[in-house]
């Protein structure tokens, strides 16, 4: 019988694992290496003792209607993309109104997770951990961990010939970046062009005296304002659009992807990507496409070696004076503190069921929460995941015999590495994977029933975002504002740009009372094929972020 749970890392992952564990009447307790909740969303000016946190001007890739707890919006007046400070403000928020500050334990490092002697009946675990000097050993029924996939950064040196040996130059790791104050009249080369570093790569273009961006990836640049002003996630992440993915062949949906992509830019043009590539990537970047046809920015292919002051590039050319390189080439993550028994078998979230639960252990009583890439929000995520953990140990939600769980695992993972000098794109997709969370723990909406008995919410569920309310219409948690938080959504969009209104101005989502009219037919007969349709197997490498 789980009773006692520890928490490691009070970020997101840890805020709602707390949460989660006080709503199934379970005992958390959270320890928090530093001395205040927010995880890698608490900037701080140093990067000293090996924290990782956001870089200054970061803001969030997802909005915030699709990226607030399930029962906690964020405040109306809050922009739709937000900086790290308003995130912040929002997780103190949370913290406060559920009361969670007093379950976490801060400055107190947990240095090892350790089975029991008798973990194969009792599935207790010892935590030691370690606060001012001091260590002490607790005894645990179970253990959520949530320190995330932010922890080491990946710095693959050994591809770039002669950056150690010859290079003279700076070179550091975009985690240790944190203004562009450094860069000023500098000539710098960035590797790696996800959302870091094409965000860095604007950024430094504004005082370097050049940007170079280096990337060996095929990639669509796609803006966070999508069609008539209104957030990209809330207008592409969508049951109806997720459905319509599923239906139609891969070759054609990925081909109106593409024509989508271009039709803001020609990708091909511009040399980031072409439509004949299959194995792709999208990232987040208003700004970049601008700063590339300006000349601040220049494209360059992948670096094949560097000299004392320059880097040759693959395709031949040579730029010369390179002062400084910025590695964007991401992190690893680390479980230090597991044993080995236990962390040897975790490569990726693959080995994990349904990226949660390390199959191998006789009982399930650790969760990894956290460990995911979607393409939408993944603190929606990883709450979900939390709601569900929580629930198995509280013994509301059952999991399938160890034998089933590793099956599950063996299917996913790929029998050999394809390229050891690529790193794989585990991204899945938002809907897909938060609604097999969902319905593991009982709370996924059914919309056919919600069509017979709630027409306005279903068409609100079906056709609009796939906003966290709708996990709290359903099951244990559910809760009593959801409703009205999915039918008010577009409005608190809009009201942070209600600072000079207009007369012909509207207050909701353009034509949505006649679009929901209209579309009514479809939807019932979308409704009854996604009830006849179970959920396939989902790739990793599949739907990118939209």
């Amino acid at each position: 019988m789980v009773r006692r749970v520890a928490v490691i890392g009070a970020g997101a992952g840890g805020l709602v694992s707390v949460k989660s564990c006080l709503e199934e009447g379970l005992e958390p307790t959270c320890f928090e290496s530093s001395e205040d909740i927010g995880g890698v969303w608490r900037y701080t000016d140093s990067t000293e003792h090996r924290r990782v946190s956001v870089y200054g001007s970061v803001i969030s890739n997802t909005s915030k209607e699709m990226s607030c707890f399930s029962d906690f919006p964020f405040p109306e007046g809050f922009p739709s993309y937000l900086p790290h400070s308003l995130v912040l403000e929002y997780f103190r928020m949370y913290a406060r109104h559920f009361d969670l500050l007093r379950h976490v334990r801060f400055q107190t490092r947990v240095v090892s997770v350790r089975k029991r002697p008798d973990f194969s009946s009792s599935g207790q675990w010892e935590v030691v951990t370690e606060a001012e000097g001091v260590r002490e050993s607790h005894i645990f029924d179970a253990v959520m961990v949530c320190t995330g996939h932010y922890q080491e950064p990946y710095l693959p040196l050994a591809f770039f010939p002669g950056i150690e040996s010859r290079f003279q130059g700076q070179q550091l790791h975009s985690r240790e970046y944190r203004d562009v104050q450094a860069f000023r009249g500098k000539r710098v080369l960035v590797v790696g062009i996800g959302n870091t570093g094409g965000d860095l790569s604007v950024e430094l273009s504004r005082v370097a005296a050049k940007v170079f961006l280096s990337t060996k990836s095929n990639t669509w640049v796609v803006s966070r304002v999508s069609d008539q002003g209104f957030p990209l996630d809330m207008v592409n992440n969508t049951r109806f659009n997720h459905l319509l993915e599923r239906l139609l062949p891969s070759a054609l949906a990925r081909r109106i992807k593409f024509r989508k992509f271009n039709s803001w830019f020609n990708h091909t043009n511009y040399g980031l990507a072409s439509s004949k590539s299959s194995k792709f990537k999208v990232i987040v970047n208003e700004e970049l496409p601008f700063c590339l046809l300006s000349g601040t920015v220049v494209l360059k292919p992948n670096v094949k070696e560097f000299t004392e002051s320059s880097a040759v590039f693959e395709d031949g050319t040579t730029e010369e004076n390179i002062d400084v390189v910025v590695f964007a080439t991401g992190y690893n993550f680390s479980f230090p503190f597991l044993e080995e028994s236990v962390r040897s078998t975790i490569q990726d979230n693959r080995s994990l069921y349904n990226c949660v639960f390390p199959p191998q252990l006789e009982k399930p009583t650790l969760a990894i929460i956290g460990l995911i890439q979607l393409t939408g929000s993944v603190m929606v995520g990883s709450e979900m995941q939390a709601r569900w953990v929580a629930g198995v140990f509280a013994g509301w939600n059952k999991l399938p015999p160890p034998s089933r769980m590793m099956a599950e695992v063996l299917k996913r993972k790929p029998p050999v590495k394809r390229n050891p000098h690529e790193r794989e794109n585990l991204k899945m997709n938002f809907i897909g994977y938060v609604d097999k969370i969902a319905a593991c723990a009982g709370v996924k909406p059914s919309v056919l029933r919600l069509l017979l008995t709630d027409p306005q919410l279903a068409l609100a569920i079906f056709l609009g975002p796939c906003s966290p309310y709708q996990f709290r219409l359903v099951g244990r948690g559910r809760w009593s504002g959801a409703r009205a938080a999915i039918l008010s959504q577009w409005q608190r969009t809009l009201q942070p740009l209600r600072t000079r209104v207009l007369g012909d101005s509207s207050s909701s989502s353009p034509g949505w009372c006649w679009m929901c009219l209209l579309a009514l037919p479809a939807a019932l007969t979308a409704a009854f094929l996604f009830s006849k349709h179970p959920q396939p197997g989902w790739s990793p490498w599949a739907h990118p972020q939209l």
